[in-house]
């Protein structure tokens, strides 16, 4: 994904989480999303399952400017996959998991400290 294809074209914190989307930014997206240094992107995933390093592929391009990636897995959290953490863990990224509020609010945390942080998002309705 480029810059041009953003939904919005720089990090933003996540205002709110909910009703199928998320605002950020005075905007307001539904589904889920892809939080990058570059942008915020839409993102096809839609349960924990369909997370996968090629879902992640957008983060693992800037993952030089990375040093955590936060993944929102829905109302509940789960561990990442074994071969997605390690594959992150092999270009010194870590990865956590946690639900997806959780991950909204550690995010905006990190982002506001200028931490090398990303988010993948799973919307909840």
């Amino acid at each position: 994904m480029s810059a041009a294809a953003a939904r919005f074209p720089r990090p933003a914190p996540i205002d709110a989480y909910g009703n199928g989307g998320f605002r950020f930014a005075g905007m307001s997206h539904r589904g889920s999303i892809l939080c990058l240094p570059s942008g915020i992107y839409a993102w096809p995933p839609t349960r924990a399952e369909d997370i996968s390093l090629d879902s992640l592929q957008p983060a693992l391009t800037e993952r030089d400017v990375l040093g955590l990636l936060l993944i929102g897995s829905g109302r509940t959290g789960i561990a990442a996959a074994r071969d997605l953490r390690q594959g992150f863990a092999e270009l010194n990224v870590i990865v956590e998991t946690m639900d997806t509020g959780a991950a909204c609010r550690t995010y905006n945390v990190l982002l506001a400290e200028a931490r090398p942080v990303a988010a993948a998002l799973i919307a909840v309705e």
